[in-house]
């Protein structure tokens, strides 16, 4: 069990979901589309409110919460099991997928190890949730989460990665709806 649990439900949190093994899955384009159709549809239906996210290689950083009468821990458990599901199901049929192999063969290693999984495990398990409610926190988890393509080398500013919030925060079209954080500007933008 890991030492972390969405005890209030309702309230704002920074979660981070991780491919097993760290696998660079996100790097094609159909993949990340499950991700943000899936981010999209829980946020229609399933009361998802996402105030800023960012899709790295092979994990997802999101500030995030559920409106009531919803569950954010149901809500993400729904998530990682249809975003699985759809992912492992793409990669068998892509044949165009140069590491189609590979990549089954581990996600059924990783399954072996988790009673939970019979045939494939694509998720690893947990969603590190941290609760944030101060304006500093919330500020250095938008900023970890913005900065991150930076801090990889993928953009040289934050706001040019597509496949992130932090565009939406100087006014450009995002891929799916946010609910942007007021900033509070006498902390500053706080990376850490």
């Amino acid at each position: 069990m890991h030492g972390y649990k969405i005890i209030n439900q309702n309230a704002l949190h920074f979660v981070t979901m991780t491919v097993v093994g760290w696998i660079d899955v996100f790097t094609r384009e159909e993949y990340r589309k499950v991700i943000l159709d899936s981010l999209a549809y829980c946020q229609k239906e399933k009361g998802l409110v996402v105030n800023a996210y960012v899709i790295m290689s092979n994990h997802i950083h999101l500030i995030c919460y559920a409106r009531e009468p919803f569950l954010l821990s149901e809500v993400l458990r729904d998530f990682k099991k249809f975003t699985s599901k759809s992912i492992f199901t793409a990669i068998q049929a892509n044949n165009n997928e140069s590491r189609k192999e590979w990549m089954l063969h581990l996600f059924s290693y990783y399954a072996k190890y988790n009673k939970n999984n019979k045939s494939f495990q694509f998720w690893q398990q947990g969603n590190h949730p941290v609760e944030i409610e101060s304006p500093k926190w919330i500020n250095q988890k938008l900023a970890y989460i913005h900065l991150n393509p930076v801090r990889n080398g993928l953009v040289a500013n934050a706001e040019d990665y597509l496949y992130s919030s932090a565009g939406a925060y100087i006014g450009k079209e995002s891929y799916i709806d946010i609910e942007m954080i007021e900033l509070d500007n006498t902390i500053g933008y706080v990376d850490g």
